[in-house]
């Protein structure tokens, strides 16, 4: 049902799978997604400008409060996942939660030293880019460690990776909700780039596999014979008078 509610203004495009057309429209997304908001900016400009507006509706504490529980649904999927990880075995204590958590808080420290703004660091690139490259070779020392001492394995690690996706954006709903407070704390910056990663991340599955198909003009021809099929079209008008809408109107 997801796949099909994303894909949707795709497959029942004539359009949707033209090479040109799929490079237009990702101009388009790429310029909605980095174009900075303001004041006076609609949703339709920017990315930025969207969010805000997705999130105006949480304004009283009562709000807030409801948001972050139902946030919560989250993490029942990270819970769920780490128990069926090769590398606990039959340990089903509350350590391997926590050991997951403490992994996800690191997680989140790296992205944090790579996401570094370069305005601040104008003085110390050169230590910061240190820092970054250590950070960089330690994690994959870590991983590589875990992979070879451990019984981490690779499926494990697509596991992980499935169980931190859905606890990051809870983590990112209930940061939102508190929009003020993130703001006094000085993390609302690091916020909106997660999330502007995580949308980034959704838009490139969506494209990804419609500028695959893109390349081969028969996709197109195909899509534009079945659309304008006169079967299709009479099951679509049947479809439209069973529903009880008329379809000349």
């Amino acid at each position: 049902m997801a796949i099909s509610w994303l894909f949707a203004p795709y497959l029942f495009n004539p359009s949707g799978f033209e090479w040109q057309k799929t490079v237009e429209d990702f101009r388009d997304w790429t310029n909605w997604l980095l174009y900075r908001g303001g004041i006076g900016v609609k949703g339709e400009e920017s990315w930025e400008a969207w969010w805000d507006e997705e999130l105006a509706h949480i304004r009283t504490f009562r709000g807030r409060i409801l948001e972050s529980i139902l946030s919560l649904r989250f993490f029942m999927f990270q819970y769920g996942i780490v128990y069926k990880l090769h590398v606990q075995g039959n340990n089903t204590s509350l350590t391997v939660y926590a050991i997951s958590w403490i992994v996800l808080a690191v997680l989140i420290i790296l992205f944090k030293v790579f996401t570094f703004s370069q305005k601040i660091s104008v003085n110390f690139q050169l230590l910061l880019r240190f820092i970054q490259g250590v950070s960089f070779m330690l994690a994959l020392a870590g991983l590589a460690i875990a992979v070879v001492f451990s019984s981490l394995s690779v499926p494990d690690i697509f596991a992980c990776i499935l169980a931190f996706l859905p606890t990051g954006w809870g983590i990112l709903s209930i940061a939102a909700a508190w929009k003020p407070l993130m703001k006094k704390l000085g993390l609302w910056k690091s916020i909106r780039s997660i999330a502007l990663l995580y949308d980034a991340g959704m838009g490139m599955l969506i494209f990804v596999p419609i500028a695959f198909f893109s390349w081969f003009p028969f996709v197109s021809t195909f899509q534009t014979r079945l659309m304008f099929n006169q079967a299709f079209s009479r099951g679509l008008e049947i479809s439209l008078i069973l529903a009880g809408n008329n379809p000349n109107t």
